[in-house]
């Protein structure tokens, strides 16, 4: 219900435990604070739930990409206070539906030459059992220009 409504999601404690208070006041005689109070929906139990749903689908997708070819999209990007940024995404046909999902968001920590690029790939890659060899087609984008591979 809270993702539904489009807020952030500590519109539980902000706005809906406070409803839910006032409600108890005019049904239960008893105090409403101490049931309220055991209810868990602080922020972290809310961060910790969408965390935990995030390392699912990545779950997911990587397994699935260990065993079949995909098409990858690098992204390099610098934000402000010129720090760089990499985007990977992948390209796949699942269930004979074309899909594209954003695989990993990375930080470039040394510099943005390809060599850095394809070492924070490569590190990604072996951490999650990504076969390289599994890439069908690499487009790389760099300053505003398109390399394909």
């Amino acid at each position: 219900m809270k993702a539904n409504s489009r807020k952030s999601h500590t519109i539980g404690e902000e706005l809906i435990l406070p409803a839910i208070e006032e409600v108890l006041k005019t049904v239960i005689p008893k105090s409403a604070s101490d049931i309220i109070r055991r209810i868990p929906l602080s922020n972290n139990t809310v961060q910790r739930r969408i965390d935990e749903m995030s390392q699912d689908v990545e779950s997911f997708l990587c397994d699935y990409l260990q065993t079949m070819h995909f098409s990858l999209q690098l992204d390099e990007s610098t934000l402000p206070g010129n720090e760089s940024l990499l985007l990977a995404y992948v390209r796949f046909i699942m269930d004979q539906e074309h899909h594209e999902e954003m695989l990993f968001a990375r930080t470039l920590t040394t510099d943005t030459k390809d060599e850095s690029i394809f070492n924070v790939l490569k590190e990604y890659f072996i951490e999650n059992s990504i076969l390289l060899s599994n890439i069908h087609c690499w487009t790389i984008a760099k300053y505003g220009s398109q390399i394909a591979m």
